[in-house]
């Protein structure tokens, strides 16, 4: 009986102070060990773009089409202006895991080779006026700034949804 009582002692310490620490200011769930969505958040969102027909259109340095719209909605979104950056899918994943960038877009899908060097969003079919799936690329482990987009995204996929 005192072992259970001990137990239950702990138990209801251990759940204490996890609810405690949850609730202090300064720990937020899910978090951004490298600050990403604090940083863009009224700053600038950097933004890596692969040319992909009909999705993402790189003429130079300019960057245009629906995933680039929908990325601009999301910056504005964030009070956060975007500063573009052109390449190759492999070159954008490099310097997201660099920290050079915070977000890639262009025409990777679920199927991606890419899970084991950059996080990937969920897969989205139905974003306005982009074709197919899409998924896009952020920094491992910056969990709060990969929420807030997916979070964004899945408002657009809804909102697209509900007017059909």
């Amino acid at each position: 009986m005192d072992a259970l009582r001990r137990t239950a002692g702990m138990a209801i310490a251990l759940a204490a102070t996890l609810a405690l620490a949850t609730g202090c200011d300064g720990i937020r769930i899910p978090q951004d060990p490298e600050g990403t969505l604090e940083r863009v958040s009224g700053g600038e969102l950097r933004v890596g773009a692969s040319a992909d027909d009909g999705r993402v259109l790189v003429d130079g340095a300019e960057v245009s089409g629906p995933l680039a719209a929908v990325v601009e909605d999301f910056a504005e979104s964030i009070d956060a202006d975007v500063e573009w950056s052109v390449g190759s899918e492999e070159t954008l994943v490099t310097k997201i895991e660099d920290g050079q960038l915070d977000l890639a877009i262009g025409g990777m899908t679920g199927q991606t080779p890419w899970v084991d060097k950059v996080a990937v969003t969920r897969e989205f079919t139905d974003l306005p006026e982009v074709d197919g799936p899409v998924v896009m690329l952020a920094r491992l482990g910056e969990n709060r700034f990969v929420v807030a987009l997916e979070t964004h995204l899945q408002e657009l996929q809804e909102q697209q949804e509900a007017t059909r």
